[in-house]
């Protein structure tokens, strides 16, 4: 299967103009569960068989995981705090909120919905999301989850799952295969770099396209809205540099070209989320 994250934008783009929502959340769950597998960190045939509701207890030996494992550490107790936290939500929420939920998000729905009150909230903020995002779909793929389909792909507990939350059984996991990202402090002196005389142009940025069209089109969104032209939201040379640098805090937001204080209370909320939704997406 030949696989890259375009395909995903591409297909994501071509659902989006289904009308039916009942259609489009179908055609999104057969997306991400593709996606899963392309990304999966377990055997493969393992995931293939796990999606036809079939178990395979021992993996296969024979596919690429298999032939070439990643990393592997005993995630015993990460497993406890996801399972536990789906029991706690009464199963009846998707993954991305699970892991707001498990990494103490301050959000305002989490806030409302007394979330932030249960004993889960907040214990899983040593792992980032891509961490757990690879955690939930490796506990998919064991058969100790099942995302209900009929009821927007909430997550729910497996028979499997008792044995982990209480302590019965073990769970050796892959190491997520992240990339490489460099820390806030070191990002945010990166980005004010810009800031100087000597900066690099931002043509000659090495940009992440994707990202940069997602902001056009989140700028041309807004633009219309206050009834005034893209460039009186943000400058191509703002988004240029957005999608270079990938500003997640305030601080490195300001350091971007043509952001001010007015433009980060303004605009500053929705184009971080933009940008930081982007790379959970890849």
């Amino acid at each position: 299967m030949l696989y890259g994250l375009q395909d995903i934008v591409v297909a994501k783009g071509l659902i989006a103009n289904n009308e039916n929502p009942d259609q489009q959340r179908i055609e999104l769950h057969k997306l991400n569960c593709m996606t899963a597998f392309a990304e999966a960190q377990t055997c493969r045939r393992q995931v293939l068989l796990n999606y036809f509701d079939e178990t395979l207890e021992e993996a296969c030996g024979n596919c690429d995981i298999c032939l070439n494992p990643p990393e592997t550490y005993d995630g015993t107790q990460e497993a406890q705090k996801a399972l536990s936290c789906v029991y706690r939500l009464r199963e009846n929420y998707g993954v991305n909120y699970v892991i707001d939920v498990l990494r103490g998000k301050e959000e305002e729905r989490i806030k409302r919905l007394g979330h932030d009150r249960l004993s889960t909230y907040g214990i899983g903020k040593a792992l980032s999301q891509e961490e757990w995002h690879s955690l939930f779909r490796q506990l998919i793929h064991l058969g100790y989850l099942e995302q209900d389909l009929a009821h927007y792909s909430v997550l729910r507990l497996t028979s499997q799952a008792k044995s982990i939350l209480k302590g019965e059984k073990s769970l050796i996991l892959a190491k997520s295969r992240v990339k490489y990202r460099a820390p806030k402090k070191e990002k945010a002196e990166k980005i004010k770099k810009t800031e100087r005389s000597t900066k690099t142009p931002a043509s000659e940025l090495n940009y992440d396209k994707t990202l940069f069209e997602k902001l056009r089109r989140l700028r041309k969104s807004l633009a219309l809205e206050a009834n005034v032209a893209p460039f009186i939201i943000f400058s191509d040379v703002s988004l240029i540099e957005m999608s270079t640098y990938l500003p997640s805090t305030h601080e490195e937001f300001l350091a971007i070209t043509g952001v001010g204080q007015k433009k980060l209370e303004s605009f500053g909320k929705i184009f971080l989320e933009a940008i930081e939704e982007s790379q959970q997406s890849n």
